[in-house]
């Protein structure tokens, strides 16, 4: 059977807690998705003062919603929020480096968005961030300006930053300029609750991290390093990805498989770096979102190129980092969203304008 999730019992009991949704493996959902009715995700940028101001209070607005999970399972889960952060740590080491990562985070920011619009009254799209814009200096973005309609800026600069990743297919980057606390814009006084966890812990057939569901509350930091989007989230990169001839050389520019390369999608978070780099718990960064938006809005231009071999088209294992003897993600492969939803085969998740989804991006 393939059950790519972590079935805590927890999540089982919870399972059916979804937010609204019908249909799914059970019974199928069927609608019609025309043009005239499809939302559009529109870039940060491009956004109202209006438009990001309502997005940044839905957001906050989730924060202070109450948390679908137990709380004697599950601690350090205090706020809405947070099931969208321990329904991704259940789940990470079976979506990332590997064939779930593009199906299983397209449903997952869908919920989201669907979260904010059912359970926040919020009218708008989820927004995405163009990492082409602006890669040599975040500040100038109007994602990461500081300023009352962004997601804050980056974090204060520490003493002794001088730590780093090194991949091994692009140049070693740079020290990061941050790497403290959030101290402008709207999300200064955002908390992280869970973690933070070691990437060295994202093995696979690993384990949950020791401690995962203690309440750590801390403050949000981000650690900017250029560095990141100029050697694989460029023009450029975008431009290969979209000009990829298979899913299996898209998903090695987007998010290769092999330990220790980096691509668009791991690039984005490094930028962004300090929470977002938690490969586990990232989603308390609020950015993470509009992160995942741009990795769809790609993987979904990318098949609209080819929709009669690219719709369907899946490649790699449900196992991070896609072990030989893993066995392979198909379209009848199951995945688990826990307390969000019920679970979905990644046949459900390929088409945004189909099934559940009616949706594109500008």
């Amino acid at each position: 059977m393939r059950w790519i999730s972590l079935l805590l019992p927890a999540l089982a009991a919870a399972g059916g807690i979804a937010g609204g949704i019908t249909g799914g493996i059970a019974g199928g959902i069927k609608q019609q998705c025309r043009s005239s009715r499809a939302s559009t995700r529109k870039e940060w940028g491009e956004l109202s003062t209006k438009e990001r101001t309502n997005y940044i209070n839905a957001v906050w607005c989730l924060r202070g919603l109450p948390s679908q999970l137990p709380n004697d399972q599950y601690p350090g889960v205090r706020d809405r929020m947070d099931d969208f952060v321990a329904t991704h740590i259940n789940n990470t080491l079976y979506i990332h480096s590997d064939g779930l990562l593009l199906p299983w985070h397209r449903h997952f920011i869908y919920l989201y968005e669907k979260a904010l619009q059912d359970e926040c009254h919020y009218q708008g799209t989820l927004p995405y961030w163009d990492w082409t814009l602006f890669t040599s200096n975040l500040t100038l973005s109007p994602v990461f300006d500081g300023s009352a309609t962004s997601l804050s800026g980056n974090g204060l600069p520490t003493l002794n930053n001088t730590s780093t990743l090194c991949p091994k297919n692009i140049p070693c980057p740079a020290p990061g300029t941050g790497g403290g606390c959030l101290y402008n814009g709207p999300f200064t006084n955002w908390t992280a609750h869970l973690g933070p966890f070691s990437i060295a812990q994202v093995q696979p057939y690993g384990s949950l991290p020791p401690n995962t569901w203690a309440y750590n509350p801390r403050c949000l930091t981000r650690n900017f390093t250029t560095d990141w989007l100029t050697s694989v989230n460029t023009a450029d990169n975008v431009t290969a990805l979209l000009s990829a001839p298979d899913i299996k050389s898209f998903l090695a520019l987007m998010s290769p498989s092999t330990l220790g390369y980096v691509g668009a999608h791991e690039g984005g978070h490094a930028a962004v770096g300090a929470n977002m780099l938690d490969t586990w718990a990232s989603v308390q960064d609020p950015v993470f979102f509009l992160h995942h938006a741009m990795v769809d809005r790609v993987w979904t231009l990318w098949q609209q190129e080819d929709p009669e071999s690219r719709l369907e088209a899946v490649n790699g294992t449900g196992i991070v980092h896609d072990p030989p003897d893993a066995e392979l993600v198909t379209l009848d492969t199951v995945m688990d969203f826990g307390v969000l939803d019920e679970a979905r085969k990644v046949g459900e998740v390929m088409n945004v304008n189909g099934g559940m989804y009616c949706y594109g991006y500008d």
